[in-house]
């Protein structure tokens, strides 16, 4: 093969490197000891017979198909075989409503819904809710339905579009990301190129991913590092926190990938031999609290790999180059000599560029006369979405850094997570931060409020670990967080609540806690603590 232009080009160069090694194991048993493996030629048979069905059913160019499979391999040989003739996948979560999943196939203008026997009932629900809905299938049938229309015998070429992921837009609907094979690609280089901490070793590595395929971590990201590495992608249904060393260990994992609260969760858990006994030789990710990240390396004895990215980027940023800056949130360095690298800058509100070590919005772009190369292809069907995202020919992540005079980038915050109190900037993660810190806080999320004298308030909605909550703990809360941070950074307001919503990667949804239209501070159960926010303890004024 002369060129490498797509997916399915890479899979098959590595099938002719590496022909007998695993490619794809399902381990969701591998806890028992039991797992499964499908090596780069058996894989292969099987990409082949899906490029026979789809082709004979009128598929390829032009045509998306849905795929609601879950963690399944057959996810990954669809994929690849779509990739073959041209089509596009679609991801379709297993957590989403029908109503959501009704918008994302009438949107995307799915040709085609292939899915687990398990799911045939909400795929039903789901496509009663559309007056045109596509043909379905099992992935056990052995022929598809027709196609609706006709294809295009275009060759498929690195700007051909691969997948279509929508974001999970914190306003409105969520957004199609058009993702092509020149994504695919990139995003699979920058992985298997880290180098530092993170080395690939090609036709060893065994990378146990628990994030849902529909996501582009675990759908793209290591599923593009092993074929271009030759590596297995463990796959199992979602992250067993009780399990989690077992699995680990029996599936022999080389690599692990984490987000969010995993590490605290996994912290907290009682020892056990397997947690020490494995074969993991770094976990890469995003989110571990910068106060247990030493304490996680010390215990299992391992390296957490921290990096950014997001849907429309790709792969930005691994902070696997030594010295790591453990605890910090540093995500990698800014090298200019790569021309892989983006160009960055970080800007304030009015978009000028802030001073060394300030924090502001991540602006990146590609050097060169592209600045989207390798980035995604814009938002479907919404071209002034995609013209706001680029706004200035630099695309606005979203995202508060910071960056040290040695072009080391430390993430801050989700911009839209920064609360702007009486000239303050607070970023959420830190007040969340000290507040898990708290004995009896089991889940935060910090938010911000309308305040009519300081512009906006900290607003903190708390899970408790024992379920009693009351004002005399609010208190408490409030001392806690004042003794560990700035006055005006602890919360205004506290609410207790018996549960906050997260996503299945465990990202808390922070736009979901209260109904649209509703008030926080009006909430039942709200705690007005801005009385106590005071300079010091003899000051009864505060700005």
């Amino acid at each position: 093969m002369a060129q490498i232009e797509t997916a399915y080009h890479a899979f098959i160069r590595a099938c002719e490197s590496w022909p007998d090694r695993p490619f794809l194991a399902d381990i969701s048993r591998a806890r028992s000891g039991v797992t499964g493996e499908v090596t780069f030629a058996a894989a292969r048979r099987r990409v082949d017979e899906w490029i026979e069905r789809f082709e004979q059913a009128g598929y390829g160019g032009g045509h998306r198909v849905g795929v609601l499979l879950g963690n399944d391999p057959d996810h990954f040989v669809i994929n690849l075989a779509l990739n073959a003739i041209g089509a596009s996948i679609v991801p379709l979560s297993l957590d989403a409503t029908s109503h959501e999943l009704a918008y994302v196939i009438d949107h995307s203008e799915a040709a085609l819904i292939v899915h687990g026997d398990a799911w045939t009932a909400h795929v039903t629900e789901t496509l009663s809710r559309l007056t045109s809905p596509p043909p379905t299938m099992l992935k056990g049938d052995v022929s598809c339905p027709a196609a609706g229309k006709a294809r295009n015998d275009a060759r498929p070429n690195a700007l051909t579009e691969a997948s279509l992921l929508y974001t999970s837009g914190t306003t409105g609907r969520p957004k199609g990301c058009i993702l092509t094979n020149a994504y695919y690609l990139r995003l699979g280089r920058a992985y298997v190129e880290a180098g530092g901490a993170a080395t690939i070793r090609a036709g060893e590595e065994r990378i146990l991913n628990p994030l849902p395929v529909s996501h582009q971590n675990a759908g793209i990201f290591s599923f593009m590092c092993a074929v271009l590495s030759g590596s297995c992608i463990l796959l199992t249904d979602r992250f067993h926190a009780s399990t989690w060393w077992q699995q680990v260990a029996h599936s022999r994992a080389t690599i692990i990938h984490y987000l969010g609260v995993m590490p605290a969760i996994l912290l907290k858990l009682p020892k056990c031999p397997e947690e020490r006994s494995h074969g993991v030789r770094f976990g890469i990710g995003a989110g571990v609290e910068p106060s247990l990240h030493q304490p996680f390396e010390q215990r299992f004895g391992f390296p957490l790999i921290e990096l950014w990215g997001m849907t429309e980027v790709g792969c930005g940023f691994i902070a696997s180059d030594e010295p790591r800056q453990v605890g910090s949130r540093a995500v990698g360095t800014v090298k200019t000599s790569d021309p892989d690298q983006f160009e960055v800058r970080l800007v304030d509100d009015g978009g000028n560029d802030v001073a060394v070590g300030e924090t502001g919005e991540l602006l990146v772009r590609k050097p060169g006369a592209d600045p989207s190369k390798d980035m995604f292809a814009g938002y479907l069907k919404d071209p002034a979405a995609t013209a706001a995202a680029w706004q200035g020919g630099w695309f606005h992540t979203g995202d508060a850094f910071r960056q040290d005079a040695a072009g080391t980038l430390f993430f801050v915050e989700r911009r839209k997570n920064i609360i702007r109190r009486s000239g303050e900037n607070i970023a959420a993660a830190e007040v969340e931060t000290v507040l898990l810190d708290h004995a009896r806080v089991a889940r935060t999320a910090v938010i911000a409020v309308k305040d009519e004298i300081r512009d906006e308030e900290v607003f903190a909605c708390i899970v408790v670990k024992d379920g009693s909550a009351d004002a005399a703990l609010a208190e408490e809360l409030f001392d806690w967080c004042k003794e560990r941070l700035a006055y005006y950074k602890a919360p205004g307001w506290i609410v207790f609540l018996d549960d906050i919503p997260v996503t299945s990667t465990q990202k808390v949804q922070k736009s979901t806690i209260f109904a649209s239209g509703e008030e926080p501070r009006h909430h039942p159960n709200a705690i007005d603590l801005r009385a106590l926010k005071k300079r010091d303890a003899s000051s009864r004024s505060e700005r």
